[in-house]
């Protein structure tokens, strides 16, 4: 792996999105271990009478003894049974609640990802080469300092509260009970308190370093970055083969509806135009097929040997070719010129073959004809 000085550019989209996809996302431990006894904390001290009241039921059950209970073999397996019962219904709810907080700043800090992936075994952990370099890498260490320093911190705020109530801990064993739970659930408030305040501080910091650690990491070299644009975006000469295979299945299609047209116009071998009309199915004359060049006079061929007539109209042509794609309607400036060779092409069909009629010339507008400074439209797909 690239060292991250090698790695000057950010991560793109995709790449985080496939971290996502890995369960590579910013976790801070701090912030939902400060969510979790916060929330615990909260709680305690909200329902800390009820808690007391309900630890005074349950010690008060647990002393009483009779004689009847004395002389079953069981009875103690039901009383602890019973004990450990009213202890669940006593932490579960507590439990619950401290889980769903730091689900809850799990969410702050890097968002929702539902993914199995990192629960697949990856065996290339298990090489000891690759495992020394994870322990020493420069992550590694920051984690190792930050853990031992919360750690230190954690112990000597504990000695220090323990230390300054020592005597009040121990009068706590010569008070009644009702006021030795008393004590003791403001002993573990206060405990608790200094504890979240801890933990929310390294917090604070651990959040943000997460963040720039997890973008940190996936930095992208140069490299990196055309290869994902080329998986993206396909390879330059892939897409280039596949512009040319689909040219050639759209020139293909064309061709074989030159035997359907009703007539090519020509120029006389520099452009030819296949039209056909279908007053049944069609507003207008539509275009079936262009080209130019030798496109142009296999197209002429084509028609020839399918007998479709041929008219040499170099203007009309032109105009035909320029502003018309294949599929479309004929633009309406030129509904006369081709109403014309049409109604040509029609009289050749009725007239039949030992009657020729005399080819129209029909009148292009200036505007629309290329060669005369009419503008070319520009056009959405080459036929040639």
């Amino acid at each position: 792996m690239a060292d991250s000085q090698d790695k000057p550019l950010p991560a793109s989209p995709r790449k985080i999105q496939k971290a996502r996809e890995d369960g590579q996302l910013p976790r801070s431990r701090d912030l939902g271990h400060a969510a979790a006894i916060g929330v615990g904390t909260l709680l305690l001290i909200a329902l800390g009478p009820r808690v007391v009241e309900r630890l005074r039921g349950v010690l008060a059950s647990a002393l009483q003894f009779d004689a009847v209970q004395l002389a079953e073999r069981d009875a103690m397996l039901r009383q602890l049974t019973a004990l450990a019962g009213q202890a669940l219904l006593l932490v579960l709810p507590l439990g619950v609640v401290m889980i769903l907080a730091a689900l809850a700043a799990a969410r702050l800090c890097g968002g929702w990802n539902w993914t199995l992936k990192p629960l697949s075994p990856k065996f290339g952990k298990l090489n000891p080469l690759t495992g020394f370099t994870r322990i020493f890498s420069k992550v590694q260490l920051i984690e190792t300092l930050k853990s031992c320093l919360l750690a230190a911190l954690l112990l000597g705020l504990g000695a220090h509260y323990l230390w300054d109530g020592l005597w009040v801990y121990a009068g706590i064993g010569q008070q009644p009970l009702p006021a030795a739970l008393a004590s003791t659930g403001e002993l573990l408030r206060g405990g608790l308190t200094l504890v979240l305040l801890a933990l929310a501080g390294f917090a604070v910091i651990d959040v943000p370093l997460q963040r720039w650690r997890n973008a940190h990491q996936l930095r992208m070299t140069h490299q990196e970055v055309k290869d994902e644009h080329k998986q993206v975006e396909g390879n330059a000469e892939v897409k280039g083969q596949i512009r040319a295979r689909m040219r050639q299945m759209a020139r293909r299609r064309m061709l074989a509806a030159v035997p359907q047209a009703d007539l090519v116009v020509m120029n006389p071998t520099h452009y030819a135009v296949a039209l056909k009309y279908d007053e049944a199915t069609m507003a207008a004359p539509t275009v079936v097929a262009k080209g130019t060049d030798l496109l142009a006079l296999k197209i002429r061929d084509l028609a020839a040997e399918h007998r479709v007539p041929v008219l040499q109209a170099p203007p009309l042509a032109r105009a035909l070719y320029a502003h018309a794609e294949i599929d479309e309607e004929i633009p309406g400036a030129l509904f006369a010129a081709v109403a014309q060779v049409l109604a040509w092409v029609y009289q050749l069909r009725h007239a039949g073959a030992g009657m020729a009629q005399a080819a129209p010339q029909p009148q292009v507008p200036p505007e629309l004809d290329p060669q005369q400074g009419g503008a070319l439209r520009p056009r959405r797909r080459s036929t040639r």
